[in-house]
C-alpha cells in the first residue's frame, strides 16, 4: 500500500529524518511506499531515512500519468513553460541550504562542489526558459518546385526515460527532465538510490513552480530490481527516447535496451580525460588546473583529469609545481582528505594503483598504502611511468588517482591522449593559442579547454562525448533539439 506526504523535522534544513521515508513523484503526488531500502551517509555510515523502492507496477503508473499530461503538456504555449521554468530558478536559489544537505549528507559532496553544480542548476533554468521560444520554432524553407511548399515542424517525442547519477545530481538531474519538458515531452526521472532526497526536491521544485500533474514523475528503486524496472520502463511502448548519464559498462546496457525496441538514446559516459601540458605553457597555473581537475569531489567526475601529459622539456619543473600544489590545495591543511561515496571506489582505486606499481609504474605524489579511519576516504596519489599493460592505463578511475606521463613532442602526446575507448574532456596548455587550436583538432574528445581544467560544464555550450563516452548532446540549442523531432508538412498552391 502507498500513502501519500512526506514528513521531518522542522528544526532542520532536511524535509527528512531517520523516521522519514522519501516519496516518490506520481503524478503530481508525493506517494510513500511500503516496500523501502536504507539511504546510508558515507560521512557517517548511518542511516539517514528510508526510500520508498519502486517495482513494475510503479513503474507502469509512472507512465500512465505522464502520458495522459502529455496530451495537453505539448500543446502548452512556449511562454507558458517558460515562466514555470523561471520561476523554478528561484525555488532553486531559495531551497539552496536544504538541496546542499540532501547533496553532502547523501553523497559527502563538499560546499565547493556543490556550488558548483548547484549554480549550473540555477542557470540552466534560466537558460532553458530563454531558448524555449527559439528552440521550438518550425521553420518554412524555400523548395524547388513551382507553386509548392513546405513546413518542417518540431514535434515533442511523447513520455521520456531520463536515467541520472549522484555525483553531480542537481545539474545532471535537471538536464535530464528540464530540456525534454521545454520541448513539450512529459518525464519519468529514474533517480539513483544514493541520493534520493536530491532528486525529490528536485521534483518538488517544479512542481512548485506550476509544472502541471503527471509532467514530472520520479522513480527510484533497489539495486537488485534495477534490471526489471529499467527493462519495463524502456520497453513500454509510450517511452518514446532516453537520456542516461552514468558509467560507460551500464549506458551499454541501456542503450542495448533502447536499440533492442528501437528507440534513440542521448548518452554522457564515462571519460578518461587527458591534459597535454606543452613546454611554452605557464607551468604553476598548468599544476593548478590539472590539480584541481583531477581531484575535485574526489576524482568522482566523468570529465575529471586521469592522464597528464607533460613535455620532457618541463618535466621536472612541472613535477616540483604539482607536487608543491598539491601540497597546499589538498593536503589535510587544504581541501581535506577527499570523501568518496561509498567504499567501492576505494577499493577500486587502491586495486588500479597496486597493479601499475607492481608492473613498473612509481609514485610522484601520495601514499597508495595509506588507509583512512573511514572507508569512504582516500588520499590522492599521483603515479608516473604508467604503461599500456597497467590496468590504469585505459580504465577510467573515477576517484582520486591521476597518471603522468612524459612525452617528447605534441604528436606523442595525441596519441597518448586518444589511445582510449573514452573521449568526453580534455585540456591543453599552452601560451600559444595558434597551437593550442592546431592541438585541440587532433584530440578525439567532445570538448577541448586550452588552460583550463578538464572538468568544464557551462549551459550555454552543448556538451557530450565520442567514442565510448556517448552520443548526442545535452545543454544549448543542440540539447534542445534532442528533444522534438521533425516533420515535414508540403502543399501546393
Amino acid at each position: 500500500m502507498a500513502t501519500n506526504g512526506s514528513n521531518g523535522s522542522s528544526s532542520s534544513p532536511s524535509k527528512f529524518d531517520t523516521s522519514s521515508t522519501v516519496p516518490l513523484w506520481l503524478d503530481g503526488q508525493e506517494v510513500k511506499l511500503s516496500s523501502t531500502f536504507d539511504v546510508v551517509s558515507p560521512l557517517d555510515h548511518e542511516v539517514l531515512y528510508q526510500c520508498s523502492a519502486a517495482g513494475e507496477e510503479d513503474a507502469l503508473r509512472a507512465i500512465d500519468s505522464a502520458e495522459k499530461a502529455f496530451k495537453t503538456w505539448s500543446k502548452t504555449k512556449p511562454h507558458t513553460r517558460r515562466d514555470i521554468f523561471l520561476k523554478a530558478a528561484e525555488g532553486f536559489r531559495k531551497r539552496r541550504d536544504e538541496q546542499f544537505h540532501y547533496s553532502h549528507t547523501e553523497t559527502g559532496a563538499a560546499e565547493s562542489m556543490f556550488a558548483f553544480e548547484h549554480n549550473q542548476a540555477y542557470e540552466a533554468c534560466k537558460s532553458v526558459a530563454g531558448l524555449i521560444q527559439v528552440a521550438t520554432t518550425s521553420s518554412m524553407p524555400v523548395v524547388s518546385e513551382e507553386g509548392s511548399n513546405a513546413l518542417l515542424l518540431k514535434e515533442p517525442y511523447g513520455v521520456v526515460l531520463g536515467i541520472a547519477p549522484w555525483n553531480a545530481p542537481h545539474i545532471l538531474g535537471v538536464r535530464a527532465c528540464l530540456q525534454p519538458l521545454a520541448m513539450g515531452n512529459t518525464v519519468i526521472l529514474k533517480g539513483p538510490e544514493a541520493a534520493p532526497a536530491t532528486y525529490w526536491s528536485i521534483a518538488s521544485i517544479l512542481h512548485e513552480a506550476g509544472l502541471p500533474a503527471g509532467c514530472l514523475n520520479t522513480i527510484y528503486h533497489r539495486t537488485t530490481d534495477a534490471a526489471k524496472v529499467t527493462n519495463t520502463l524502456i520497453s513500454h511502448p509510450a517511452v518514446k527516447k532516453i537520456n542516461f548519464t552514468g558509467s560507460s559498462a551500464v549506458g551499454s546496457i541501456v542503450a542495448s535496451l533502447a536499440g533492442k525496441h528501437l528507440k534513440p538514446t542521448v548518452m554522457e559516459l564515462g571519460g578518461k580525460a587527458p591534459s597535454i601540458i606543452c613546454e611554452d605553457t605557464n607551468i604553476e597555473a598548468a599544476a593548478l588546473q590539472c590539480a584541481l581537475g583531477a581531484f575535485l569531489h574526489g576524482g568522482q567526475i566523468c570529465m575529471a583529469t586521469e592522464r597528464i601529459l607533460v613535455n620532457a622539456k618541463i618535466a621536472d619543473q612541472f613535477r616540483s609545481a604539482l607536487q608543491a600544489t598539491m601540497e597546499k590545495v589538498f593536503s589535510e591543511q587544504g581541501m581535506g582528505v577527499p570523501q568518496l561515496v561509498t567504499a567501492a571506489p576505494v577499493e577500486k582505486n587502491k586495486k588500479l594503483l597496486s597493479d601499475a606499481l607492481s608492473k613498473g609504474a612509481s609514485t610522484l605524489y601520495g601514499d597508495p598504502n595509506h588507509n583512512e579511519s573511514s572507508k569512504t576516504k582516500m588520499r590522492p596519489v599521483i603515479i608516473e611511468n604508467v604503461k599500456p599493460g597497467m590496468d590504469i592505463y585505459h580504465t577510467e578511475s573515477f576517484g582520486p588517482t591521476v597518471s603522468l606521463f612524459v612525452v617528447g613532442s605534441d604528436e606523442e602526446a595525441i596519441e597518448i591522449a586518444n589511445d582510449t575507448d573514452y573521449g568526453l574532456s580534455s585540456a591543453v596548455f599552452t601560451e600559444d593559442l595558434r597551437r593550442g587550436l592546431r592541438i585541440a583538432r587532433q584530440i578525439e574528445s567532445g570538448a577541448v579547454h586550452i588552460n583550463s581544467m578538464t572538468v568544464h560544464d557551462e549551459v550555454a555550450l552543448p556538451h557530450g562525448g565520442v567514442k565510448k563516452s556517448g552520443f548526442g548532446r545535452f545543454n544549448s540549442l543542440q540539447g534542445l533539439d534532442e528533444w522534438a523531432w521533425t516533420k515535414v508538412v508540403t502543399w501546393k498552391d
